[in-house]
């Protein structure tokens, strides 16, 4: 019988992709995750995610990725009134899902509603959709999984650009400076995810700023 779980890192941050993870295993091998004390990847330091990436990619049968980036989020959002993240979530998970073909899957819901974000799922398989999923051992593989490539993506972008701008979550202090101080430069613009509210305020506030030197 095989086991997928799905979990996704990034949907919060304004800046960088949105990474959704769905692996799979044979559920005769779950036990190997299990020892190796696979968990939610939020509560694991860089160092151990990125050795415990290691060594799930080595037990799990398969996985398969959705990248999403900045500007089909914001295509999603912003040009599509009936859309939300929460629903292109479901259209990936779905696509990625069906790939592996699972025979029951996992999904770590990212919708307060769990039936409702069960519904959006096309898929043939049992699903269990739950909230803190992370708790399978599949899942919080998914998690670890999703999270270490996300960050090395992030880690790319700032080698190219020779910028630190950080983690990309508003919260961060160098996410926050590079905002303020680029949220508005061409050369950055595919890095920013113009739908959140971080970019639409600084937005507001510059056009009130330029209507009122009038």
């Amino acid at each position: 019988m095989i086991i997928a779980g799905v979990d996704e890192a990034g949907k919060g941050p304004v800046l960088g992709s949105l990474v959704i993870c769905a692996a799979s295993i044979d559920k005769k091998d779950l036990l190997k995750l299990e020892h190796i004390n696979v968990k939610d990847s939020k509560l694991l330091k860089k160092e151990e995610r990125e050795a415990l990436y290691e060594d799930i990619i080595k037990i799990v049968k398969d996985y398969k990725l959705s990248i999403i980036d900045p500007e089909e989020i914001d295509d999603n959002i912003l040009r599509n009134p009936n859309s939300n993240l929460n629903k292109l979530e479901a259209v990936k998970t779905s696509e990625i899902l069906k790939q592996l073909n699972p025979d029951k899957a996992y999904v770590d819901c990212p919708d307060i509603n769990t039936e409702r974000h069960k519904a959006r799922l096309n898929l043939d398989c049992e699903l269990v959709v739950e909230h803190k999923a992370e708790k399978y051992a599949i899942v919080a593989a998914a998690s670890i999984i999703a999270k270490v490539i996300r960050d090395r993506k992030m880690a790319e972008l700032r080698n190219i650009h020779k910028m630190d701008f950080g983690s990309g979550y508003c919260s961060d202090p160098k996410t926050k400076v590079f905002m303020d101080e680029h949220w508005n430069n061409k050369l950055y613009s595919h890095l920013i995810r113009k739908s959140w509210s971080t970019f639409q305020r600084k937005k507001v506030a510059s056009e009130q700023k330029s209507l009122g030197s009038f």
